[in-house]
């Protein structure tokens, strides 16, 4: 019995040694994104709908300020609209029309609450809907 108690502390040091030596390193400060860096690398189409073009330009207009070109989000202002947690099964089309029109408390993401977007009618917010659903179905959110 005396000398499992040793053996085991050998073993328990051996591989504490063999973690430390062989686990990933942080990444570095500089691999961070830097304030209003995007969040997020995605495949824009090539082409686009008549609404979706639409929608983008209303997207640029208003949303891009914060959620960036492109919908990739941006750090230190908004989140990704390129993004699985914005799914459609997840945030239905009325999710989008209900943040513009009431805002939202922050939830998802750590950039504090969006406020309620005024300007855009509900043609505006339809098409800037369809402009984010066609990113997110060439990025493979469906």
């Amino acid at each position: 019995m005396n000398k499992i108690i040793p053996a085991a502390l050998a073993i328990v040091a051996i591989a504490g040694g063999a973690y430390y030596l062989t686990r990933p390193e942080a990444p570095e400060p500089s691999a961070q994104p830097a304030e209003g860096d995007p969040l997020v690398s995605i495949t824009v189409p090539e082409t686009l709908t008549a609404d979706a073009m639409m929608g983008q330009r209303a997207f640029d207009a208003t949303c891009a300020a914060c959620h960036g070109t492109n919908a990739t989000g941006k750090m230190g202002f908004g989140p990704p609209l390129v993004h699985k947690i914005y799914e459609p099964n997840h945030h239905a089309d009325m999710a989008f029309v209900m943040a513009v029109q009431n805002g939202v408390r922050a939830h998802h993401w750590p950039f504090g609450d969006m406020p309620a977007q005024s300007g855009l009618t509900p043609a505006d917010v339809g098409a800037i809907i369809t402009y984010v659903r066609e990113l997110q179905r060439a990025n493979g959110i469906e």
